[in-house]
């Protein structure tokens, strides 16, 4: 190759690079977001983190919002509808969203956030190699041993507690998980546990009349997007009933909850941007580990506190990430 074929292809390997670099800036990608709840903190939180990263609504990306209302059974048809749409990458929270996911697509990218345990639900089998379409941002991983941590957080702000309600819902493919921790600290501790199901309005009632007879403490609720949705009542019928409660997420805990403790669900949104990010840019889910949290933050509501006449020891106080006065 004499030196002027040379520079002629060095010129238009260039000239490629650059077009193929003008085409992806010019490319408005589309991003489907299914949340289990109503529009809340986390999609403010990824919409956030979306921007910090170069990405402008309107511009060079369009996010296909969609929200289940705290209905699992819509998730599938939310899903499929967003791949209708042709979504670049879909994202997806809450364990039921994320097998509703992996089921209706081996195809799209799926980036879940929010979820207690993905290989426990069946969605991953490792964390370091997720592998098919798949990846995303734990809140926290079951067997762990965290969610016993609620146990011991009602001990240590009430020592006098002996006996106390636990609502979970057994729909959730991680609930059995999560309350198997819960009742190994509970009996290390010497605390009596009710387990009581809740996975709808009816439910619900029925397992506020159970606690109200049954002579329970405390509360602990557990991970649930039903929960989420139900924050008001839940935190208005602890407080009714003068029972100290500790909630999985801090927005439980601004509703008037006592207590939270778990992971950040808006920093777990906040870390699915980046996946997307690495996705749009050509990276595989397959090639991404899954991240888990590296901490958990406490918040105390004292004004909940001082209504149920409790004094939070200071140990406790300050261990709390956020003291809401």
């Amino acid at each position: 190759m004499d030196r002027r074929t040379f520079i002629g292809s060095v010129a238009l390997g260039l000239l490629a690079a650059q077009c193929a670099e003008a085409q992806q800036a010019a490319r408005v990608y589309r991003i489907g977001f299914v949340s289990p709840i109503s529009p809340g903190p986390t999609i403010d939180a990824f919409r956030q983190a979306l921007r910090q990263v170069g990405y402008v609504e309107g511009k060079n990306v369009i996010v296909e919002t969609r929200f289940a209302e705290a209905r699992s059974e819509r998730l599938p048809e939310l899903i499929a509808e967003l791949i209708r749409l042709k979504v670049d990458v879909l994202v997806v929270g809450s364990t039921a969203g994320a097998l509703a996911a992996k089921k209706a697509t081996t195809t799209v990218p799926i980036v879940f956030a929010g979820l207690v345990d993905p290989i426990a639900a069946g969605i991953v089998a490792s964390l370091a190699r997720p592998g098919g379409n798949i990846t995303g941002v734990t809140f926290g991983i079951g067997g762990s041993g965290f969610t016993g941590k609620w146990v011991e957080l009602l001990k240590e702000a009430v020592p006098n507690v002996s006996h106390i309600a636990v609502l979970s819902n057994s729909a959730s493919p991680q609930t059995e998980l999560l309350v198997k921790d819960i009742r190994a600290a509970a009996q290390t501790l010497n605390v009596k546990l009710d387990v009581l199901d809740a996975g709808n309005a009816a439910d619900l009632e029925r397992a506020f009349a159970a606690i109200g007879a049954s002579g329970a403490q405390a509360i602990i609720v557990t991970n649930d997007p039903f929960f989420v949705a139900n924050r008001v009542k839940l935190v208005q019928f602890a407080a009714s009933k003068r029972l100290p409660a500790v909630y999985f997420i801090k927005l439980l805990a601004d509703a008037g909850g006592l207590m939270a403790y778990g992971g950040s669900l808006e920093d777990s949104y906040r870390r699915a941007a980046t996946y997307v990010d690495k996705i749009l840019k050509g990276a595989k889910p397959a090639d991404l580990p899954i991240e888990q949290p590296t901490k958990f933050e406490l918040v105390i509501n004292l004004k909940t506190a001082k209504a149920l006449g409790l004094t939070i020891p200071q140990s406790l106080l300050l261990r709390a990430d956020e003291v809401i006065q």
